[in-house]
């Protein structure tokens, strides 16, 4: 009886030793691209950290910690603006004023949900026929199985803010415009899962219904999709939760919704209204967590 050395010198050891030697080569090279980079940036003096740091940190973090809307309950009901001569230029009522600010933020988060909601889904809906054409177990034609998977890898390879940028020049201001950048990015990701989900089938149930003459849309609907509908519905989830996040960038481009009241909250340095801003977001995407992860216990 034969044996296999495995102590460095057989088959075995090399191959291990070779996987080592690559590791340690990936390492050295991912190491010099990081000190080339911090070389390269401190060399064009883009490091710096601007004149007082701290103080700036501490002053944002002051404002930070009393976000705006807290002005509905200890805002002042009687805010003189005067100008440096003391002459009165204005008169406003801060609970009131927040109070209609809290409104339009309300309105912005619906926006927001909006657009993600209904860029997720027509993202699912397009990445669909892709996927099952790129699943390699289900054998569809080499020519679109490659086509198929070259139009998910541009959609996933471009960002959700490229595609706002141009659909905003194409469709103008507004949440469509945001729609369809997030259902555009969306759709190779959801592609890609989609397409793991049915490589990942049990291959005996497609052949059991192929064996008795079934068309290919008869194959999908009778064994694969009630399979892989678990799996598609957690991926969905996911990245719904993934896009409310997104989606609040998108109104920085003017594609509407919370983003839009963070641009400005940020061009007029208005830390307190950034920070409500902020709350709302945190809350809007805890809660889709939230939701989601029961839901997909639920499946699982």
């Amino acid at each position: 009886m034969s044996t296999v050395i495995t102590n460095g010198k057989g088959p075995t050891g090399t191959t291990r030793l070779s996987g080592r030697l690559r590791f340690l080569g990936l390492a050295l090279a991912y190491s010099l691209l990081v000190l080339a980079c911090l070389w390269s940036l401190g060399a064009e003096g883009d490091l710096s950290l601007g004149r007082n740091p701290l103080a700036n940190l501490a002053k944002t973090l002051t404002e930070f910690a009393r976000p705006s809307f807290l002005d509905i309950w200890f805002g002042e009901a009687r805010l003189e603006y005067r100008s440096d001569d003391g002459a009165l230029l204005r008169v406003e009522n801060r609970q009131q004023v927040e109070a209609d600010y809290l409104a339009g933020l309300a309105r912005a988060a619906w926006t927001t949900i909006r657009i993600a909601t209904l860029g997720s889904l027509l993202g699912a809906l397009l990445a669909l026929p892709l996927a099952v054409l790129t699943a390699r177990n289900l054998a569809a034609p080499r020519a679109l199985a490659l086509a198929a998977k070259a139009a998910l890898d541009v959609m996933r390879s471009i960002h959700t803010l490229v595609f706002g940028l141009v659909l905003v020049g194409i469709v103008g201001l507004g949440p469509t415009a945001g729609i369809l950048a997030i259902g555009l990015h969306s759709m190779g990701t959801y592609g890609k899962l989609f397409a793991e989900a049915i490589e990942s089938l049990d291959m005996a149930a497609i052949h059991a219904v192929q064996s008795v003459g079934a068309s290919r849309t008869q194959v999908f609907f009778n064994a694969v999709w009630p399979s892989v509908l678990p799996q598609f519905v957690s991926s969905h989830l996911y990245i719904w939760e993934f896009n409310i996040r997104d989606s609040t960038i998108l109104g920085i481009i003017g594609a509407g919704g919370l983003g839009l009241l963070i641009s400005e909250a940020t061009s007029l340095f208005q830390w307190g209204r950034l920070a409500t801003v902020l709350l709302v977001v945190i809350v809007l995407v805890g809660s889709f967590d939230a939701m989601s992860r029961r839901v997909r216990r639920a499946l699982s």
